[in-house]
């Protein structure tokens, strides 16, 4: 199984979509980042966002 590391507090408050650069809102259950604003979502692996655009998903698609 693997280990979910979260995201530390302080890097949530300065992290930013890197298309648009609005606000992500952390998803601490699926352990992903969401910005509405552009309807995607990145993962978040070893408590590292994944924010490269190219590796951002589409939030329509998201599985439960």
């Amino acid at each position: 199984m693997e280990r979910k590391e979260k995201v530390a507090p302080d890097l949530l408050e300065i992290l930013a979509c890197p298309i648009c650069i609005g606000d992500l809102i952390y998803e601490e259950e699926k352990n992903i980042l969401i910005c509405q604003n552009c309807a995607v979502y990145y993962e978040v692996k070893e408590g590292i966002p994944d924010l490269i655009p190219e590796h951002s998903k589409p939030l329509k698609g998201m599985e439960d």
